[in-house]
Formats: C-alpha cells, structure tokens, sequence
C-alpha cells in the first residue's frame, strides 16, 4: 500500500486566495514494492492508486531481464494499464536529476503541516516516449517513477491536486495532456525527501510481482 502525504499549495487560485492540495506519495521498500505511512489527509488521484497503476512491463520485452541503466537510457516499453489507453505502449527515459534545497520548498508556495519532518525537493527530468497504441496522459507514462534515497527511503512524485507548485527551473507538467505513437515530452518530475537525505537512484516501479528498474545517481 502506497503513503500518502498531504500538503497545501498557498498559491492563488484565480485570485480568489483558495489553498491549493497536493499529495507526495512516499514509503519503504524491501522487494520492489512501495510501502509507507497512512497519515494522510488527502485521498489520492485514480492514478496513483496501486490497483490502477498505470504502467507495466511484458514478460517479453526485450530487455533481457535487464534492471540497471544509466541516466539518458530508456526503459524497456511498459505497457498501460489505464482503462481509457489499455495496451498503449511507452517508454520513460529519466534524463537528470538535481537536488534542490529547503529554500527552493519553502518558496514552492506549498504550506507544510506544523507535525511534518523537515523535507527537501529533488527533481527528476525525463523524457517520456509514446510508441503505439491508443494516447495516453502524460500523468499516466510517469506516475510510477520513484526517488530512492541512501537511506533507502522510496518517495514517489508530488502531486498537486489543486493550483501549482513553483520550482526553480521545473515548470509544472500538464498531467492532462495527451501524446500519441511517436510523440515525445521533457518533463520535470518534483519529489520531496528527508532533509539531510540524497537521491541515489530514480526507479520505476513495475507492480508488486517484478524488481524496479533503476537509474542509479552518480555525485
């Protein structure tokens, strides 16, 4: 079962001073599987739940069995499970990863519950690349990338339900927006990790039946 996390955006909406929601989804892992706490206060997107993920690998891929790659390497096609682009087939190519700084959270315009530990972003870039079948959300291709840190902490992506967070140099993706076979988008990917914590690797989990793949973090 994934963790959940609520944050409020205080970023205007419209104007009007309305708090925006958002989720970070985070959790310990001991065989590929994302586990965490359940103290939240926000319900999270269909899309997050573990029984509509929105990605998975075939057994026969081609890769190989291979679950290690380098940063700028694409994953083996996964395949989605999404009721709207059942079968559609994509690959996620995560491309940088860089550490941002309790200051850049603090600026996001994301109010932190008063009981919350201290927390800092890390950014992931990556390229995500239709191959066939019906379109497919960009919310949907990578919603199962994870940030491993080395204290063996899983965290998943941060997600504002409501209004946007602001980073320096991440622009907000349009989750909503659909691409088809041979299109391709950058996106930046905004996770929050344990102050005094790094990332060591970004995963992308394939369901509670196989390993993750990863990208390790060099530096």
């Amino acid at each position: 079962m994934r963790g959940r996390h609520a944050y409020m955006d205080s970023c205007c909406l419209g104007g009007d001073g309305a708090l925006a929601l958002a989720v970070a989804l985070t959790g310990c892992n001991d065989s590929g599987s994302v586990q965490g706490s359940d103290n939240a206060a926000a319900k999270p997107s269909s899309a997050q739940s573990s029984e509509s993920s929105g990605s998975g690998s075939e057994d026969s891929d081609g890769s190989d069995g291979k679950e290690t790659f380098r940063l700028g390497e694409a994953s083996p096609e996964q395949v989605s499970d999404q009721k709207e682009s059942k079968g559609a087939k994509f690959t996620v190519t995560p491309t940088k990863v860089q550490a941002g700084t309790k200051a850049d959270l603090e600026k996001s315009g994301l109010k932190r519950d008063a009981d919350d530990d201290p927390q800092v972003p890390v950014h992931v870039w990556s390229t995500l690349t239709h191959t066939s079948g019906k379109p497919m959300k960009l919310g949907d291709m990578d919603d199962d990338l994870v940030v491993r840190t080395d204290k063996d902490q899983r965290t998943r992506a941060l997600i504002v339900l409501l209004g946007s967070a602001k980073w320096p140099n991440c622009p907000a993706t349009d989750r909503d927006k659909e691409v088809g076979p041979g299109q391709s988008e950058k996106v930046c990917t905004a996770f929050l990790i344990p102050e005094g914590q790094k990332a060591t690797a970004v995963e992308l989990f394939q369901g509670f039946t196989k390993k993750p793949l990863e990208w390790p973090v060099n530096g």
